[in-house]
């Protein structure tokens, strides 16, 4: 089958485009950025234009006909590439339909990681202790491993781990064999209009499975564990393994007891495969001497990596992009006590994207009013003087934490790179 993707170098198709490439099936596509995962895809023989007029796909689809044309939620209805493949006749799907059908065509068990906060980071610890524990495996995760392309497939695998997201209602068209709900925190705002709408997808999603590991506290919060296909975690139920970070040990626990119900390993063989997780990209990932950069862009999750952060330094300094505008109407009340962990934050102005013109776009200082730690807020942008900052703080020896979904991180790796 011949495989057109617009936006093949997004989180969400880039290691869908491998994993369709490992399976046999003939990949291209185009994406107007280049970065990691476009690279990454042609480093494996596929072929990627920064094209998205139309021209490309004409192209393309005259010397060999395109047989699916796949695409996300953020292309608009009126891109010029999907205008083109419709008119072409060329079958148009989203990501998880093709998803679908790749698990069936290779008759794979589906093991989806789910839940507001640390579903990447819990999928690439799912996928490396299946690997360390003999178990081949085929996989998509957003984002870049150390170990492996971001998606996979293994000839002959059983289990197929995936990063099941809530965004969009993608998530309620599988159904999977085993589910590792890791949190639920309302989100998405643009998809569910209201908390309970929220939990009750999750509960829907549950329900679609055939067994899933929870925390008492998501169910505690209104999300319905199935009757007896569930376990459910208490939180004295985490375990200690060699994880920085109370949230990632907390996961590593769900990955673990996945692996009993699974019977993969001893209890002794299952902590040493995941004591021994490298990480992966964009969670709390190390860039440099006293720089690190997480995707959190939540304050759940701001709260959580700077806790993890307080682990290897007394002295952090946080550096945070907003990511949606119409995220931040949803939970500006929540930035609080987040970042009382920081002792200087510099404020960056929210990266938009996907936004409702209806809203007024909430500043810097109407969004820090209400931290207990206002006193420790500077609002920057990134320019010439936050990197005099970063790497003043660096020089001190002190841990600068650089965090959000938007431009924050190229913007780092790139100063990075030009300082050699």
């Amino acid at each position: 089958m011949n495989i057109y993707f617009s936006g093949i170098g997004g989180v969400g198709l880039g290691p869908l485009a491998e994993l369709a490439h490992d399976a046999g099936h003939h990949v291209l596509g185009s994406d107007s950025h280049v970065g990691l995962e476009t690279q990454e895809l042609e480093q494996r023989g596929i072929s990627v234009s920064q094209d998205q007029t139309g021209e490309y796909l004409a192209y393309r689809h005259k010397q060999t006909p395109i047989d699916w044309f796949i695409y996300t939620a953020a292309l608009p209805p009126d891109h010029p590439e999907l205008v083109l493949a419709r008119r072409l006749g060329i079958y148009t799907a989203k990501r998880d339909e093709l998803l679908t059908y790749l698990i069936n065509e290779k008759d794979l068990q589906l093991i989806a990681i789910a839940g507001t906060h640390g579903k990447t980071t819990t999928t690439g610890l799912m996928v490396w202790a299946l690997r360390q524990l003999g178990e081949p495996v085929s996989y998509s995760v957003g984002t870049t491993l150390s170990f492996g392309p971001s998606g996979h497939y293994v000839p002959g695998s059983r289990y197929f781990v995936y990063e099941c997201d809530e965004f969009d209602r993608n998530f309620l068209q599988f159904h999977p064999h085993l589910t590792l709900l890791t949190s639920v925190d309302y989100d998405h705002p643009d998809t569910y209009p209201t908390k309970q709408d929220y939990t009750d997808a999750f509960s829907r999603f549950l329900e679609q499975s055939e067994y899933t590991i929870m925390w008492q506290r998501d169910a505690d919060a209104g999300v319905v564990p199935p009757r007896r296909r569930a376990r459910v975690l208490e939180d004295e139920d985490v375990q200690q393994f060699a994880l920085a970070g109370a949230h990632n040990r907390a996961n590593a626990t769900l990955v673990a007891t996945a692996c009993k119900q699974l019977r993969l390993g001893s209890p002794e063989h299952i902590r040493a495969a995941i004591n021994t997780f490298p990480g992966v990209q964009r969670r709390f990932e190390r860039l440099g001497t006293g720089l690190y950069s997480d995707y959190g862009h939540h304050p759940v999750e701001i709260a959580a990596t700077l806790q993890m952060a307080r682990e290897l330094s007394d002295h952090v300094v946080l550096v945070y992009q907003p990511h949606q505008n119409v995220r931040q109407h949803e939970i500006r009340q929540q930035y609080t006590d987040c970042m009382e962990r920081a002792e200087q934050i510099y404020w960056l102005p929210t990266y938009l994207s996907r936004e409702d013109p209806a809203l007024s776009i909430l500043t810097p200082q109407q969004l820090t009013e209400q931290l207990t730690n206002h006193n420790s807020v500077h609002y920057a942008e990134l320019d010439d003087a936050l990197w005099h900052v970063i790497q003043t703080a660096r020089a001190e020896g002190k841990l600068v934490l650089c965090m959000g979904a938007g431009t924050i991180d190229g913007w780092v790796r790139q100063r990075l790179a030009q300082q050699g």
